[in-house]
């Protein structure tokens, strides 16, 4: 049989989703707590990979295994063999041919960003910094130019192993509450580093260092060289996946709660 998973997982002590030899990723710790509830090794496949350091509110990954198990066992089971900083939210059988990453319609990320002088410390890993306050309009200004379908190339990371550069990036918004900046995207799919590196250059326009139509210029420049450095992974979230209704899943997405500054 064939279940789907909603788990979520603070990545500041994994290597990222992604299995390692070392075993450090999430997948890692998934899969073995998954086997000890199935008696046999089980393989998974998540909606997304996240790097070293992103966490998530909402990931969906799939499973096959013959352990006759209540849904209820691959909740709870799993969460008392799994690390403190990973839970499974809920469960449920599927059918044979859904896949948690090829039917996933678009995927959701969140970045919050504390914008103060002082370094987080209640927050530490939870969110991204930078030392002083930004200029939110300009921000928006500049996130709106990149919104549509393009090539990302000035925003991939050289390791980005995707065949096409070209994605749809559906909707960023950017709001503020208090010292803390949000910015929420929406895509079909993201390169390597992509987000991480669009926030970097929205930093330097918030700064000041850039004016908003720079946002434009990198994009039509496709050269990842002249755009920002990539920004720091600790802020960003993995919130959810849209899927067709005819899967029938539990909730997939799930808004990422403001951490205290």
């Amino acid at each position: 049989m064939r279940f789907a998973l909603g788990l979520e997982y603070c990545g500041c002590n994994f290597t990222g989703w992604q299995s390692q030899p070392d075993g450090r990723g999430v997948q890692d710790a998934l899969e073995r707590a998954l086997a000890k509830i199935a008696d046999a090794r089980v393989g998974t496949i998540a909606a997304g990979r996240t790097d070293t350091g992103v966490h998530a509110s909402m990931q969906v990954a799939h499973f096959d295994s013959e352990a006759d198990r209540p849904d209820t066992a691959w909740v709870r089971g799993v969460n008392a063999n799994l690390p403190d900083d990973v839970a499974v939210l809920w469960a449920k059988a599927v059918a044979p041919d859904f896949h948690a990453r090829f039917d996933a319609r678009e995927r959701h990320y969140t970045y919050l960003l504390l914008a103060r002088a002082a370094r987080p410390g209640l927050s530490a890993g939870r969110l991204g910094w930078y030392h002083r306050s930004l200029d939110l309009p300009a921000m928006q200004q500049g996130a709106a130019a990149i919104v549509g379908t393009h090539d990302f190339s000035a925003f991939r990371a050289a390791e980005c192993q995707a065949k096409s550069p070209v994605r749809t990036l559906a909707s960023v918004s950017i709001a503020e509450a208090g010292d803390v900046l949000r910015f929420d995207f929406r895509a079909n799919a993201y390169l390597h580093h992509m987000i991480r590196n669009i926030v970097g250059a929205l930093v330097y326009v918030g700064a000041g260092k850039q004016a908003p139509v720079w946002m434009a210029e990198l994009l039509a420049g496709r050269d990842r060289t002249r755009a920002a450095p990539t920004f720091a992974p600790d802020g960003l979230y993995f919130t959810g996946v849209d899927y067709d209704v005819k899967w029938a899943l539990p909730p997939s997405r799930r808004p990422v709660s403001l951490p205290l500054a």
